[in-house]
């Protein structure tokens, strides 16, 4: 089946256009767009720069792909936007090109679903099967793991890591990285308790959450710190996957300024 493109939209011959996609009226595609099977786009849409869209996205009117990066060092090099299959773009989402200061890309995995007004900035690395609420701010560099939800008007500070099955709640500022599993609200973010809803809808078992309520307990209730939360939880039995990982993050953490782990790298910016 071929693609379906209004006749009003600008659509560079250059561009790769994959079959089954549907181009809505006055939407602009640069030379350098590929967009998979079966990718529908709305209205008033422009996508640009190198920029690539897997299959069976769903991109609503007023979107922008692939823009220049918000960064004044930014010099035009052919920096790029790599985006998966299944996602969904709600009105008026914004996603940077890369700038210089890493690989050179923005990456969105699959899955996804970004609600009205989300903002995604330059080099960020965005999971799978996340949920952005409406008016969310990615600040650049950041990193978001799998299944994580963000509620309505969070801002997400530059070079943060958001941790897997974490939820952060509306209007949250997130200053520092988000552990896995946790959840996390207020005006400046305060770990909450564990994600028990999110982990029982993907299967964790109760030993898992179980381990992971004493581990939030010791940490954040009594405060011992990591290495002696560490060493009690490790030493009462089967250090379960789930455990390391979150101890592996905090760690992570801890190595780099402000409580972001992946701040190291900014100095080589």
């Amino acid at each position: 089946m071929s693609a379906s493109i209004a006749q009003t939209a600008v659509v560079d011959p250059r561009a790769q256009i994959g079959e089954g996609v549907q181009i809505g009226h006055f939407c602009v595609i640069g030379p350098n767009v590929k967009l998979g099977d079966r990718t529908r786009v709305g209205d008033h849409v422009t996508l640009d720069g190198v920029t690539s869209i897997g299959c069976d996205n769903q991109i609503f009117p007023h979107v922008s792909i692939g823009t220049n990066p918000q960064d004044v060092s930014y010099r035009n090099t052919p920096t790029r936007v790599e985006i998966g299959d299944g996602n969904v773009f709600r009105e008026q989402v914004t996603i940077n090109r890369a700038s210089e200061k890493e690989d050179g890309v923005t990456r969105v995995g699959d899955h996804n679903y970004l609600m009205t007004g989300t903002h995604i900035a330059h080099d960020c690395n965005i999971g799978s099967r996340i949920v952005l609420a409406n008016n969310c701010m990615i600040g650049g560099h950041a990193h978001i793991a799998d299944d994580v939800t963000i509620a309505g008007g969070a801002g997400v500070h530059q070079f943060v890591s958001i941790g897997t099955l974490s939820f952060v709640g509306a209007m949250t500022r997130i200053l520092q990285d988000v552990p896995p599993f946790v959840i996390v609200d207020g005006a400046d973010a305060r770990p909450r308790c564990i994600n028990t809803v999110g982990l029982k809808r993907h299967d964790y078992t109760e030993d898992d959450i179980t381990v992971l309520t004493q581990a939030f307990r010791l940490l954040y209730r009594k405060r011992i710190g990591v290495e002696p939360a560490r060493d009690e939880l490790f030493a009462t039995g089967p250090i379960r996957p789930v455990l390391r990982h979150l101890f592996d993050c905090l760690d992570n953490s801890c190595l780099g300024r402000a409580g972001r782990g992946r701040d190291r790298r900014k100095k080589a910016a």
